[in-house]
């Protein structure tokens, strides 16, 4: 069968995770696949499930 095109990602996850560059906590945007600091203005991308946590991985967030 198929997968889904969104990959199920476990909430739980999120509250363990924190920015790597200020260490706030980070939003799920689930219809992006990425996780969201707003304190950085940063988006780190969740690819198959993981998320990448490199700053240089990160989607720059415009205001």
């Amino acid at each position: 069968m198929n997968e889904p095109s969104e990959t199920k990602f476990d909430r739980r996850m999120i509250e363990a995770l924190v920015c790597p560059l200020t260490q706030t906590p980070l939003s799920y945007d689930a219809e992006k696949q990425e996780l969201l600091s707003k304190a950085a203005n940063l988006a780190f991308p969740i690819r198959g499930g993981i998320p990448v946590m490199l700053v240089d991985e990160a989607r720059k967030i415009e205001d």
